[in-house]
């Protein structure tokens, strides 16, 4: 059985919620994803492992790093 962890690692992106106001928009439309906000200002991206890999290098793209 795989680790729970590897799994949501691959299906989600956890980042402030201020660096993604710009692109927000632009992700929902663009891509097949969810986001939520969590308690405080931390946002999180949700969505198949694919999607996630998407999103995280149109992200770097936008000069938005996640690490």
């Amino acid at each position: 059985m795989p680790d729970p962890r590897t799994l949501r690692d691959s299906t989600q992106i956890v980042l402030p919620c201020d660096l993604l106001e710009s692109v927000r928009d632009d992700i929902e439309a663009e891509f097949v994803v969810s986001v939520h906000r969590k308690a405080g200002d931390t946002c999180r991206i949700i969505g198949s492992p694919v999607e996630i890999r998407a999103v995280s290098d149109f992200l770097a793209r936008q000069g938005i790093s996640l690490r």
